[in-house]
């Protein structure tokens, strides 16, 4: 017998439906955290990226329901990640919300909150919501009001836990790929600011110390600029009608960008215009934001490395650069100096705009660095380039798992495939 499936809005099956707080306190250098639209992922909220506030105002703002409880489903509604990204508070946490996310409480004997997520992540709902609730032009956003209208389909309970194992398999792999490469990132991160930045690299007790224009180095490194080191390609300048859903080349823009660093393969669109040498792009290649419409300004002068392409090659966009190395250091070394020494910090600070920054390529190429003995960066780059090709392969892995689990979702969330037949969790997991 085929699985009954009912339709009602989000308001019918939510105990409530409200957003974080409207007023921003005043950060703090100790305090309790809060999160916004920033802070997401599809696994939870960071709250090593959140910002900080008083214990008062933490308390006004938990009295004003602005703190998620376990079950609760959380979406970006504000931003240029709005509808995008999906989360369950899957267990206590001492967090208040700014009004970017919107906080839905199901109604558990109606819908569970990962089905909820599910729904709300699939591809169908997302472009249903955003053509009919997204507003705004420079700052998209979904009002709460047209979040409590907006309709679902769902099956009982019984299939709903059905629906979740056979998905939740994937997630569960993915997140533990993800895990391990952010252990892979961290190592590297603190062997690269173990040498390059407190100068403890090995042997250091027998090297001294000298003055130069950037302070204290180690005698034999000197100060030299990106430019000497580094060659940096502009993007291709393209037009909306050049993008395609199929065809053409993988096209790596803005969106493939992750905030403070790394590279996102689900960003990648399709172009099918005109293109450069110049204007392409290899998987392993690194890639820099100099275009920056986020609230937070976390990827402009940020680094990623180019992966996820279905091709030798792909074409990337007029708000990247591509930075390829001259032959001195090898790229592992030079991605780690971009990505970890205080780089982005300082060039991002030449970037002009007021909604959307610009940084000009000439303002990368002019930073200078204590460049190192050839001999000591290449020593790191034969440690770091293991690393990064395992991260590429736990990435391919990623990409798999995300395409099968993507293929499978909307046929589950439509009932497109029938649930009954399907075998309990405990079966799935044995």
């Amino acid at each position: 017998m085929s699985t009954q499936w009912f339709e009602a809005t989000l308001n019918d099956v939510c105990h409530r439906i409200t957003d974080g707080a409207h007023a921003s306190p005043k950060s703090v250098d100790r305090g309790l955290p809060m999160a916004s639209v920033k802070d997401m992922s599809a696994y939870g909220l960071n709250l090593e990226t959140a910002r900080h506030i008083s214990a008062e105002d933490f308390a006004t703002l938990v009295r004003q329901g602005c703190k998620p409880l376990v079950g609760d489903v959380l979406i970006a509604k504000d931003g240029a990640t709005a509808l995008d990204t999906v989360c369950v508070i899957q267990r206590p946490i001492e967090v208040v919300l700014l009004s970017s996310v919107a906080i839905l409480r199901p109604k558990t004997d109606v819908v569970q909150p990962e089905f909820l997520r599910y729904y709300l992540d699939a591809e169908s709902t997302r472009t249903y919501m955003k053509a009919a609730f997204t507003t705004g032009a420079a700052i998209p956003r979904v009002v709460l009001k047209d979040f409590k209208r907006a309709r679902i389909r769902y099956p009982d309970l019984a299939s709903q836990t059905r629906i979740c194992a056979a998905l939740s398999a994937y997630d569960d792999l993915i997140e533990n790929n993800v895990r391990r490469m952010s252990i892979l990132e961290e190592m590297a991160r603190r062997i690269y600011e173990e040498w390059f930045v407190r100068f403890r690299f090995p042997g250091h007790e027998g090297v001294r110390m000298v003055e130069s224009e950037l302070g204290l180095v180690p005698e034999g490194w000197r100060i030299g600029t990106v430019a000497e080191v580094a060659v940096v390609y502009r993007g291709r300048s393209y037009k909306g009608t050049e993008l395609a859903d199929f065809g053409g080349r993988p096209f790596v823009n803005l969106k493939c960008m992750e905030r403070d660093g790394g590279f996102r393969a689900s960003g990648l669109k399709r172009y099918t215009g005109q293109f450069k040498e110049s204007h392409t792009v290899r998987p392993g290649d690194m890639v820099m934001g100099i275009t920056d419409m986020t609230q937070e300004r976390r990827i402009v002068a940020r680094v990623g490395r180019v992966s996820g392409l279905d091709a030798d090659f792909g074409v990337f966009s007029m708000d990247l650069v591509r930075i390829a190395s001259r032959g001195q250091y090898a790229e592992p070394y030079l991605y780690a100096m971009f990505r970890w020494s205080g780089f982005a910090d300082e060039v991002k600070q030449h970037a002009n705009g007021a909604n959307v920054l610009h940084l000009l390529p000439a303002r990368i190429e002019e930073f200078a660095f204590a460049r190192p003995t050839p001999e000591l960066a290449a020593r790191f780059a034969d440690l770091f380039a293991p690393m990064l090709s395992l991260c590429d392969k736990l990435e391919r892995k990623n990409a798999n798992l995300q395409a099968a689990r993507d293929l499978l979702l909307p046929k589950l969330i439509s009932g497109e495939l029938d649930v009954s037949a399907m075998s309990e969790p405990e079966a799935i997991a044995a």
